[in-house]
Formats: structure tokens, C-alpha cells, sequence
């Protein structure tokens, strides 16, 4: 096996109501992880490119989801055909929308988590300022 077809990454971008929408897809050893990147205005070529060189390594890229993977030929014409099937190909794949959804409900999940910790130390403070008001006030009779 040759070392890039090991690891394969791919961009896709397209418009979902009002934004520019960037999806990255990270294939490495039959195993898929997506992250999805709001961009606004439209990004030309550089600015994705400038993106990709700068903040690909702080992308957080949800768990990884077993996927099949096809050998692919190495014709040359078959590999330009499915580049230009790829351009032409709007939206983003079923596996990448079931990576995408399996990252927003673990990060709803750990936000629940924290937010749930912040209410019982919120509650743990007030109950002993409440002990302590209470002391107070006996300490005198």
C-alpha cells in the first residue's frame, strides 16, 4: 500500500443559507472524521488555501466512523474524471452528515456535563452561605 492512500483529506464547500459552509472529511485507515467550518462571504481559492495552512491543525474533527473503503485505478484520465466529478458534486456525503451529527451531540453532551457541574457548585456556594448566615445569627444567644 502506498503512503497516500493511507490518508486522505478531502474539502467541500458549498452555500447553506446565509453562509459559505466548508466541510473537511479525514479518511486514514478505513476510518472517517469530519469537521464542519462556517466561512461567511464566499472564500476564493487563497483564502482557503491560507485556511487550510494555518488553522487546519485546530480543527476539532469528530469521532472517527468505520467506512468502506474502494481501491481506486491509477488511470490518469479515470483519476481527472473523478476530480471533475468531485468539483461538480454539490453537498456533502450521508457519512459526512452522520460524522458531522455524531460531533454536535458530543459536544451537546459535554456542555450538559458543564453546565451541570457550574449549577451544583452554584448551589454547593449558596447552601454554605446559607450555613454561614445562619451560624451568624445563633452566635449571638
Amino acid at each position: 500500500m502506498n503512503s497516500y492512500e493511507k490518508y486522505n483529506d478531502n474539502l467541500t464547500v458549498y452555500f447553506e443559507d446565509p453562509f459559505w459552509v466548508g466541510v473537511f472529511e479525514r479518511l486514514s485507515e478505513g476510518k472517517m472524521s469530519v469537521c464542519k467550518v462556517t466561512f461567511g462571504a464566499e472564500p476564493k481559492d487563497y483564502d482557503l488555501w491560507d485556511f487550510v495552512l494555518r488553522r487546519y491543525h485546530e480543527l476539532r474533527f469528530s469521532p472517527d466512523i468505520m467506512v468502506e473503503t474502494k481501491h481506486k485505478a491509477d488511470n490518469p484520465k479515470r483519476r481527472q474524471r473523478n476530480v471533475r466529478k468531485q468539483l461538480n458534486n454539490t453537498g456533502i456525503g450521508t457519512k459526512s452528515q452522520q460524522a458531522l451529527q455524531m460531533q454536535l451531540e458530543q459536544n451537546k453532551l459535554e456542555r450538559k456535563a458543564k453546565s451541570r457541574e457550574q449549577k451544583m457548585a452554584e448551589a454547593k456556594r449558596m447552601f454554605e452561605l446559607k450555613q454561614q448566615r445562619k451560624k451568624e445569627k445563633h452566635r449571638g444567644k
